[in-house]
Formats: structure tokens, C-alpha cells, sequence
């Protein structure tokens, strides 16, 4: 939900009909949203946690008078900006609420062009509260059905494919940036098949270091000679009836490699391990950051590997091109970081929902997860500010550019027909604009063979 789409009105309270009137118009002339109210009793019957307004009101009114209000008003919704406007000798009175969360007081006469001020300020806090809520609860909607967070139509198509591919036995390949999600999705194929009550065995290749990748992988070796048998059982082994999870398998040295695809063909352990022979039950998902094909015609990754893994590839967008999802995964992380350091939700300033929007996030969810804390901690990432304070406006049309255009290929799956009718633009400008931001169109396309 963006800050302008959600309006927010100003509701005044006062007994007095020439004052009410007065400060009405003040209201209207700038184009307030605004509502004169004699009674407070008669809007308290209105006022729940969704309340999109903000009030200002009298204290001295008969029925009801501004304090009891005010006290009323927090026992439903204690973030529900209150403005009060006062005679002198109530001022002691007013300055106490204050410590009780009262938004700002304003002695008679009212200094008209302060009051406007103040209250623009107490509707944008409104504003962002209601919309932190929004987030909150979306995020909890997504959560009760997936641990995938995005409500994006990429992320829902995402979604619904893993549904689809679970209970198959067939091998996936998980290809994106660092940190979109791919081990997330790895566990999620996992619980949401057959095997889900066998073992998931994870291996990250990329910490694996050469010498030990062999036992490892494969298990125990024996030696013929002394009858001897170092090591134990290989991680291969162990996901028998399960899941293997090879994480980053870019990163296996290519020998390595060799020896994995005789395994996985046959399913069956062989050479000289002490299970040699045994036959395999297994499902095998592997990841990778990187361009396999291109590794394979660079000699860096061995193609009848390759292919023996990418029976599905399945890949993971990054942020930058789910754009809509980021905040729904910032109120998340905030909400985690909240629990984990024992600390206040943190009110969530306008500066920080545009660095939200125009930050790049190369680090992708790992990244804005480490910003959601440092929120909560009260540490700015002055990296960001920086950089989210150099875009020039035409910076930022190039970049919101790019970005659609990226989006649109990502829920094409790159198909050039379908994006250019999503982005309602000609061929020759969809193919300037393509060349001009440098996007791979290869990169998009069949993101389930």
C-alpha cells in the first residue's frame, strides 16, 4: 500500500460552533480532509484500530470533556494521534497527557499555520502506522500458507510451481542471486513431498574444502589391504530415502563432479566405498548463483552434470524485480528483530519506505533482513542513506525503468511478446530500452524446463 493511497481525515471536536467553524475552514482552504464534530461522545462510537484520522479536540466540552476523551480514544488504539486545544489555565492539565501519549497541545488563540503543520505531521504518523499494520497482517496471511514471503505475481506463481513439482520425484535445479530464497525453496520441496519424513541432508560446496569433498560426499573408504575402513558414512548415503540438498554446486571441484554423475545415474554407491553397491533411493535439488551453461562452455562445470541436475530448473528472482513484496518482507524482518532483541516496534519514517523503494538491495533478502535489524536497533546504515540520497530524479525514472522492465520478463518467464504487451510499449522500444539498461533476456526465460 502506498503512502497516497491510503487518505486519512482530521476530525475536530469542539462545543464551541463559532471556534469549530473557524478552524474547519482553515482546514478546508488547505484542503484537508475534514469533519466538525460537538459531541465527543457521539465519534468515540466510530473510533476502532483501522480509524484512518487523527483528532483535534477541545478539553473543556460538557458530556465529555477533552481528558476523558482523550483517555477513552487510548484504551481502544493508543496510536491515534490526539491534538488539543486549550485555554490557559487547562495548559497544566494538557502538558501531563503528553508523557501519556497525546500528540502535540495548542493554547487559545491558536496559531493557525502551527496547527496545520503539526497536524500534517500526525496524519502522515497515522498514515504509516495503519499501513505498518496492513503489512503485518499480509504478512501473516502469506505466512499461514508459506514460509515464502510475497503476495507478487511472480512470488505466487513461484509458489503455486513448488506446489506442483513437490511431490514429483523429479531432480530440481534452483538458480538465482545470493540470498533470494533458494535454500527456503530447497526445504520447502522437501517438506511438501512424500519424503518429507526422511531425512533432508544440505551440503554446502561451497564451504566443502577439496581434500575432505571425497569422504564427504561418498562416505567411507575401504582399504583392501589392512581391512581398514576411514571415515563413516557419506552425505550421499545418509539422504537415502530423502532429500540431498547440494547448495552452491557450482563450486565442486570438477573431479568432484566426476565422481557425483556415475552416482547419480545409477543411484547406486560404487568405487570403493564401504556400501559400494547399494542401491539409492533420493531426491536430488542442487543451487547455484551462478550461469551453469555458461560454466559448462567456459570448462568449469561438466555438462553431463548439468544435465542430469536441470531436469527442472526453477529460478529465484531477485528483490530488485519483486519490488512489491519488499516491504511485506521489511515488516517481517522488523517483527523478528523486535522478538530477538527485546526491543519496541520502531516507527517507520517516509525516508526509510523510499530507501525501501529505491535501493538496489544487491544483498537481496539477507540484506534487508540485516537493515530491519539495524532499524530496530536504532543503527542507520549511512551506506544506504548515501546512496538513496545521490539518485537525481532522472536516476531514479532510469532505475524504476529497468526494474518494470525486469519484472515484466521475470512473470513472462522471458517471453519478448508477452512482456511487451504487459509494458504497452512498441518492439523497437522495448529492444532500445532492453539494450540501453543491459538486460539479458536469456536470463528469464523458461524458469521451469
Amino acid at each position: 500500500m502506498k503512502s497516497s493511497e491510503l487518505k486519512i481525515r482530521v476530525y475536530v471536536v469542539d462545543d464551541d460552533a463559532v471556534l469549530l467553524s473557524a478552524i474547519v475552514q482553515a482546514f478546508e482552504l488547505e484542503n484537508f480532509d475534514v469533519t466538525p464534530i460537538s459531541e465527543a461522545k457521539r465519534l468515540l462510537a466510530e473510533i476502532d484500530e483501522h480509524f484512518a484520522a487523527v483528532i483535534v479536540t477541545d478539553v473543556r466540552m460538557p458530556k465529555m470533556d477533552g481528558i476523558t476523551f482523550f483517555k477513552a480514544i487510548k484504551k481502544i488504539d493508543p496510536e491515534i494521534p490526539v491534538i488539543f486545544l486549550t485555554g490557559h489555565a487547562d495548559a497544566p492539565m494538557v502538558l501531563s497527557t503528553l508523557h501519556e501519549g497525546a500528540f502535540d497541545f495548542f493554547s487559545k488563540p491558536v496559531d493557525t499555520e502551527h496547527l496545520l503543520a503539526t497536524t500534517r505531521r500526525a496524519i502522515d504518523t497515522r498514515r504509516l502506522v495503519l499501513e505498518n499494520r496492513e503489512l503485518k497482517a499480509r504478512a501473516k496471511k502469506v505466512l499461514a500458507g508459506s514460509e515464502l514471503i510475497g503476495d507478487s505475481p511472480i512470488m505466487e506463481q513461484l509458489r503455486s510451481t513448488i506446489h506442483q513439482i513437490a511431490k514429483s520425484e523429479v531432480d530440481v535445479l534452483l538458480e538465482g542471486e545470493t540470498s533470494t530464497g533458494k535454500n527456503l525453496v530447497a526445504h520447502m520441496l522437501h517438506q511438501l513431498s512424500e519424503r518429507a519424513s526422511n531425512n533432508f541432508v544440505a551440503v554446502n560446496c561451497s564451504a566443502l574444502p577439496e581434500r575432505m569433498a571425497e569422504s564427504e560426499l561418498f562416505g567411507a573408504i575401504q582399504n583392501l589391504k589392512s581391512n581398514d575402513r576411514s571415515g563413516g558414512v557419506g552425505k550421499i548415503e545418509q539422504s537415502h530415502k530423502g532429500t540431498l540438498f547440494l547448495d552452491e554446486i557450482d563450486s565442486l571441484p570438477l573431479n568432484i563432479q566426476g565422481q557425483l554423475v556415475p552416482v547419480l545415474e545409477s543411484r547406486k554407491m560404487l568405487g570403493m566405498s564401504v556400501t559400494g553397491g547399494k542401491k539409492l533411493s533420493l531426491r536430488v535439488i542442487a543451487s547455484t548463483s551462478k550461469d551453469l551453461l555458461m560454466a559448462v562452455e567456459q570448462g568449469e562445470f561438466r555438462a553431463d552434470l548439468y544435465y542430469l541436475l536441470s531436469t527442472v530448473r526453477l529460478r529465484l528472482p531477485p528483490l530488485r524485480n519483486r519490488r512489491d513484496d519488499i516491504p511485506l518482507l521489511f515488516a517481517h524482518f522488523v517483527s523478528l528483530a523486535t522478538q530477538k532483541f527485546s526491543k519496541k516496534i520502531p516507527k517507520m519514517n517516509l525516508v526509510t519506505q523510499q530507501r525501501l523503494i529505491e535501493y538496489e538491495w544487491p544483498g537481496n533478502v539477507r540484506e534487508l533482513k540485516n537493515y530491519a535489524d539495524s532499524i530496530v536497533l536504532g543503527i542507520e546504515d549511512q551506506n544506504v542513506i548515501n546512496i538513496v540520497e545521490q539518485l537525481t530524479l532522472p536516476d531514479r525514472v532510469e532505475k524504476f525503468e529497468a526494474n518494470t522492465i525486469r519484472s515484466a520478463l521475470e512473470q513472462s518467464s522471458g517471453d519478448v511478446r508477452s512482456t511487451i504487451k504487459q509494458l504497452g510499449i512498441p518492439r523497437k522500444t522495448f529492444y532500445d530500452k532492453v539494450t540501453r539498461h543491459k538486460i539479458n533476456i536469456n536470463k528469464y526465460r523458461k524458469q521451469v524446463d
